[in-house]
């Protein structure tokens, strides 16, 4: 299985960098069988049944993104550079792992200042990331880096603009309530509150779990055979009760769907056994052509990336050769691609 039998031609012009508004405006690609309609977001809940379970990531998109100074002390006087961070991932000593730009600028020990209330100090530098402690946390924490850091988009959208005031609630969903991704569970991006009651409404249930996005997300896959590819891990949880709602869907005979690929890898994970069970840690799982699907029957997603491992998880879901048939005709019909772009929904 080669990487570049993941690959196809995608126009810069099909890169959303803004999301459709309203939401509901956006289209939505339903590929079931063999057929292929093209919808909008909206028509969402003539396409769900009653029983029918969505799987929600409740994850919490942070201000991950830091403008800072650093000042060195010299003979000559004070020498400041300015220093970008983008914050990947709690580090498992205390503190954060983080990307810094330029990062030969900076020694363990030295303090990087973000604003009056938010600064961190360099613990450690190795392999291109570094170690950083905070000097605040908790809720004072929480409100500092409100204050000072930006959304994270991806790089796909930063190449093209500038974060701004707009994609702190533009890039977050409206369940969003437990802080940690540094992305977005885009697909669930569509859902507003309204979407919601009106799904609940035709008698679709919900079930929230928790996967913290990491920005090893966007990292692509560098080898040529991709079933030797090493995913990154993500902390996620699921829990008792949520794991409970999703078997009981499923011996009553209704769909479970989960609204991204990160809420399906975490449910995957969590049914490594054959059927959900609680789970709470880091997932490594890589889902590609020739995985059996515990517990997924069916998907809603947005359209990804050339040679992307999401790409590979569509594609092992509906099939490969479906799956291009999919994206030919989304490329096409000018679907707008990526995280602010439009949706599909995928049954298998």
């Amino acid at each position: 299985m080669k990487l570049d039998d993941f690959d196809f031609e995608l126009p810069e012009a099909l890169i959303a960098t803004r999301p459709a508004s309203p939401r509901e405006s956006a289209k939505l690609l339903v590929a079931e069988g063999d057929t292929i309609r093209d919808l909008h977001v909206r028509a969402l809940p003539d396409l769900f049944r009653p029983g029918d379970r969505l799987v929600l990531n409740n994850t919490k998109v942070i201000p991950a993104r830091l403008s800072g100074t650093r000042t060195r002390h010299s003979a000559q006087g004070e020498v400041t550079a300015k220093i970008e961070v983008t914050l990947l991932e709690p580090a498992p000593e205390g503190g954060w792992m983080a990307l810094a730009k330029p990062l030969r600028k900076l020694r363990a020990g030295e303090e990087i200042r973000f604003s009056e209330k938010l600064s961190a100090q360099v613990v450690a530098i190795s392999e291109g990331q570094m170690r950083i402690d905070f000097n605040c946390a908790g809720a004072d924490f929480d409100a500092a880096l409100a204050e000072a850091g930006a959304m994270p988009l991806p790089p796909y959208i930063a190449a093209l603009r500038a974060p701004d005031e707009a994609d702190t609630t533009d890039y977050q969903t409206v369940f969003a309530r437990h802080a940690g991704a540094v992305a977005a569970p885009t697909a669930s991006l569509h859902l507003t509150r309204d979407m919601l009651e009106r799904l609940a409404a035709k008698g679709v249930q919900f079930t929230e779990v928790t996967l913290h996005v990491g920005a090893g997300t966007f990292l692509p896959v560098k080898v040529e055979d991709v079933t030797t590819h090493k995913m990154h891990a993500e902390w996620g949880e699921v829990t008792e009760t949520a794991a409970a709602e999703i078997a009981a869907t499923k011996a009553a005979g209704g769909r479970v769907i989960p609204v991204g690929t990160t809420a399906l890898r975490l449910i995957e994970s969590a049914a490594a056994s054959g059927q959900v069970a609680p789970f709470r840690g880091t997932t490594d799982i890589f889902i590609y052509p020739g995985y059996t699907f515990r517990v997924t029957d069916a998907l809603m997603t947005n359209f990804h990336l050339p040679k992307s491992t999401l790409l590979m998880l569509v594609s092992a879901l509906m099939g490969a050769d479906r799956i291009r048939r999919i994206y030919d005709h989304a490329v096409t019909q000018r679907y707008r691609f990526f995280s602010y772009g439009d949706a599909s929904l995928l049954i298998p």
